[in-house]
């Protein structure tokens, strides 16, 4: 859950960003975490309804929280 939590936060600070820079985010806050691990925790807090994602021009997805 800490992984989560830690993307909250982020994504609470930041309006909305793809997972390389949501892993950059979280390796400069001292949590050692590959892209990878990242995209799997999204993948699992979209399917909750935490986050959602738009594809990007370049088929990047971008995360952002859900608003409640």
């Amino acid at each position: 859950m800490g992984i989560a939590y830690e993307i909250r936060k982020i994504l609470s600070e930041n309006d909305e960003l793809p997972v390389s820079f949501i892993t950059r985010l979280l390796n400069e806050r001292g949590i050692e975490v590959s892209r990878q691990k990242v995209e799997r925790v999204l993948r699992e807090m979209v399917k909750n309804g935490e986050v959602t994602f738009t594809l990007n021009f370049n088929n990047r997805r971008h995360y952002r929280l859900v608003k409640i």
